[in-house]
């Protein structure tokens, strides 16, 4: 019988091996759809277990293990891109252990930790198959940051006969040490913003011979302001996050038009798609009113929507959770305003996506997520890997 004490044994085995593994996946950050020598890296680890590969997309790909006895399939998931962003080499409090060697990749967001956890996690499941039942896949999904590998991972899964799906993310917002398996709405749901406002360029020195599409850009931004006071339903939360607005290329040269982006994050689909419609009804007219024109760019779309966790997963989570670790490790967490690829595998099985705290106040582990200060407590690695060896084998052993 596998005991809770064998599992933090095995886990504190490889722990040292995930805090080297996460620093050099840091140092060596791969972009959406081009994790080409991370993907190479994470075979070369699979591989050395004995496990088989299967290629899923450009660099995502899965592994099997197939434990001592037949029974029920889970998948274990974590994400392998960086974003496309340069880093700080000083946290919130000072310099990082680790920084990436790229300069305009940089792990971010915590998906360095989830490879290097998954990883030990293996591992650990390898070495105590004979204690288990069921099937293991363990999926490492390409892009999650644009979603360019989500489909394929899907229809490569789709013909497995997962039972349940479990999917981590590392958090500063959270103390290191602590786990959210809270159920129902974790992460919101997204809508991409992409649109240019049309104008007439022209000699600066002549604005009534053009027609200035900034003015139209500005009548967009003041309009969808007041829009989202009045129109959206006041017992729903929809942010509205614009990021950029572009345009021109000198003082005294009206461009031909302006673009503007950005993302709306929702926890409700109908308000979403409410939400949605209503950016691009509000944005014509307010062009319109400045004799603009306006385009809406193919890629401006509902992206995601929100990830939501089983109820019963998180209910025999916590069961099984709160046998293997101390009082107060397990904590309600508030709904996390950022959104994930994970919402999608729930249109296969049961899902569960877990926060696992990594904010440490003295390292200076609590930036904001997409910060160039972000950091994480490589103690909260050990804790994942305990996570969910102890889920995976309380599931596949029932």
């Amino acid at each position: 019988m596998l005991s809770n004490e064998m599992i933090i044994e095995a886990a504190k085995e490889v722990e040292e091996y995930v805090k080297l593994t996460r620093g050099y996946l840091h140092e060596n950050p791969e972009i959406s759809g081009q994790e080409f020598d991370t993907s190479a890296f994470l075979k070369k680890e699979v591989k050395a277990l004995g496990l088989p590969i299967e290629e899923v997309s450009t660099t995502g790909f899965i592994a099997t293990l197939k434990c001592k006895n037949p029974g029920k399939t889970l998948a274990l998931r974590s994400d392998i891109d960086a974003l496309k962003m340069p880093e700080s080499e000083t946290n919130t409090v000072g310099k990082k252990k680790y920084v990436s060697k790229r300069s305009e990749a940089c792990h971010s967001c915590g998906h360095d930790g989830h490879m290097a956890m998954l990883l030990g996690t293996m591992k650990v499941l390898v070495k105590l198959k004979n204690y288990l039942s069921g099937t293991i896949i363990f999926c490492f999904e390409e892009g999650e940051e644009i979603g360019c590998g989500i489909d394929k991972m899907l229809t490569v899964l789709s013909k497995k006969n997962i039972d349940a799906i479990w999917g981590i993310h590392l958090t500063s917002f959270m103390k290191t040490g602590t786990v959210s398996v809270d159920p129902g709405s974790r992460m919101t749901g997204a809508a991409l913003i992409n649109m240019n406002i049309i104008g007439r360029g022209g000699h600066g020195s002549r604005p009534d011979l053009s027609i200035n599409p900034l003015f139209g850009a500005a009548n967009v931004l003041m309009s969808l302001s007041s829009a989202w006071v009045n129109r959206i339903d006041s017992n729903e939360t929809v942010t509205l996050g614009l990021a950029t607005i572009n345009g021109g290329t000198a003082a005294n040269i009206i461009p031909d038009k302006v673009s503007i982006t950005g993302t709306i994050r929702y926890f409700n689909v109908a308000e979403g798609e409410k939400a949605f419609n209503l950016i691009k009804e509000v944005s014509t007219y307010a062009a319109k009113s400045q004799n603009c024109l306006i385009e809406f760019d193919p890629d401006m779309r509902i992206a995601a929507n929100p990830t939501i966790n089983d109820a019963e997963l998180s209910a025999f989570a916590a069961k099984h959770l709160n046998e293997i670790f101390p009082e107060g490790t397990l904590i309600h967490q508030e709904k996390w305003y950022a959104s994930e690829s994970f919402n999608r595998y729930s249109a296969l099985c049961p899902s569960l996506f877990v926060f696992v705290g990594a904010g440490n106040e003295k390292i200076g582990s609590t930036a904001e997520h997409h910060n160039v200060h972000f950091d994480l407590d490589e103690n909260a690695f050990i804790t994942g890997v305990i996570s969910t060896t102890k889920f995976a084998s309380s599931f596949l052993n029932i």
